[in-house]
């Protein structure tokens, strides 16, 4: 939640910017509001107001508040589907949502935020189970096998933007039709982007499966991010890179695709946590406790001058009064600690 106690609460876990959600997952469903969604086979939630886009004065009041508390606000991730769902779809209302993104883009750049994370992906992140997968039974989420259950007609990116939709399923589309679709969205959106000051930065599929839900993804392997680079030259053009979703995949060598990565300075900002494991069987670990080495991903970083953005992105949780902040407060420190090491070897 964006409250003034979890803002110090960052601070005082020795956070200098923030990446925030302003899409309520939730909506709608039962309550988690200190955990990530994983949902059923109707989604996460209710997608939010179609008609209602965030304005220059919220994200404004948002930065103040971020910084009175002695943080610097880095980024917002993801859309709301209400607002680009036939986007992704290819709609008959593609034309007014690219609007939509333009202007919420436009606004992020008068609010002075640098960063727009996305996901470009039909399912979402859809699939994933919940267990006490990391150390001591901490509860985190994997993956335990594939998911191809057929979505729902007024379902996108797992979450329900149209609750009065005909009963019936989404067709499958192709995978390069995902592509022209993702390519003809860059090619509108990124001159806005650049002209705003703002970065796009697009995250691998998450969980990085070919298909989930009969429909097929665009990131899956390392080598995808250098096609999805390649549709457009803009400097707007960049990746929410996240290490436990390419250490997933089923392909490639994460730190090679760091390396790749971050030599190209295409890196927006790094999703920096841990997993065991690949699709479709997987488990999010601590971030000490995983099958990559954090410490040698910051040493790849440091070497191609790498100097954005990293955040916890979720951690398991703890068995406390407080699980979410525990789990968060443990990742806050082993970072910091690893950062620190890097300074002074």
């Amino acid at each position: 939640m964006l409250t003034r106690e979890n803002f110090a609460f960052a601070r005082q876990a020795g956070a200098t910017h923030l990446v925030v959600h302003l899409v309520d997952y939730f909506r709608g469903a039962a309550p988690q509001r200190d955990d990530q969604p994983t949902g059923t086979d109707l989604g996460w939630g209710l997608a939010g107001d179609p008609g209602r886009l965030w304005t220059v004065d919220e994200l404004l009041t948002l930065r103040r508040e971020v910084e009175a508390a002695g943080l610097k606000l880095e980024a917002v991730e993801n859309f709301d589907p209400a607002h680009w769902h036939d986007v992704l779809l290819d709609g008959p209302q593609r034309a007014q949502q690219i609007e939509n993104v333009k202007t919420v883009i436009r606004r992020l750049g008068r609010a002075g935020i640098p960063v727009m994370g996305y996901n470009f992906s039909l399912a979402g992140v859809a699939g994933r189970t919940k267990g006490p997968y990391a150390r001591g039974g901490a509860t985190s989420v994997g993956m335990e096998g594939a998911y191809d259950v057929p979505m729902p007609l007024g379902m996108v990116w797992n979450m329900v933007y149209d609750p009065a939709a005909p009963v019936g399923m989404v067709p499958a589309v192709s995978s390069e039709e995902l592509w022209r679709r993702l390519g003809a969205f860059l090619a509108e959106v990124l001159p806005v982007a650049q002209e705003a000051g703002v970065r796009l930065a697009a995250h691998p599929d998450d969980p990085p499966m070919a298909t989930i839900r009969g429909q097929p993804r665009l990131v899956f392997q390392p080598r995808h991010y250098q096609r999805l680079i390649d549709l457009n030259p803009s400097p707007a053009n960049q990746l929410e890179f996240c290490i436990g979703s390419l250490a997933e995949m089923t392909e490639g060598d994460v730190y090679e695709a760091v390396d790749h990565y971050s030599q190209q300075h295409r890196i927006g900002y790094v999703h920096f946590r841990n997993v065991r494991g690949k699709v479709p069987h997987y488990r999010e670990t601590f971030i000490d406790e995983g099958d990559v080495d954090m410490l040698r991903v910051l040493q790849i970083l440091k070497r191609n001058q790498f100097d954005g953005v990293l955040i916890p992105d979720h951690t398991p949780q703890m068995t406390c009064a407080a699980p979410w902040h525990a789990g968060m407060a443990f990742a806050m420190g082993y970072m910091k600690a690893a950062l620190r090491t890097l300074e002074t070897a």
